[in-house]
C-alpha cells in the first residue's frame, strides 16, 4: 500500500507525517497549515506517517505502487 491522500477534514496540522517521512512525500499547505501528499510516487511504504498520525487522517491505497524492500542484501 502507498499513501493516497491526507483527509483535510481530519488533519490538525501537527506535521508529524511531514517530519517523519524520510522519502519527502508530504508538504505543509501554507494557506491552511495542513499536510498534503505532494510526491506520492516517492512513498517507500514504511507507514510511519500512518502510525504517528494522531487523528488517522492519512489514507492508503490498496495498490502497491513502489517495490517493497525486504532486505539490504
Amino acid at each position: 500500500m502507498a499513501i493516497e491522500r491526507v483527509d483535510s477534514e481530519k488533519c490538525i496540522g501537527c506535521a508529524q507525517c511531514f517530519n517523519v517521512c524520510y522519502a519527502d512525500v508530504f508538504r505543509m499547505d501554507v494557506e491552511n497549515s495542513k499536510s498534503q501528499v505532494k510526491y506520492p510516487q516517492d512513498c517507500a511504504m514504511c507507514c510511519w506517517c500512518v502510525a504517528l498520525c494522531p487523528v488517522h487522517a492519512i489514507e492508503l491505497t490498496p495498490v502497491k505502487t513502489s517495490p517493497v524492500f525486504t532486505s539490504w542484501g
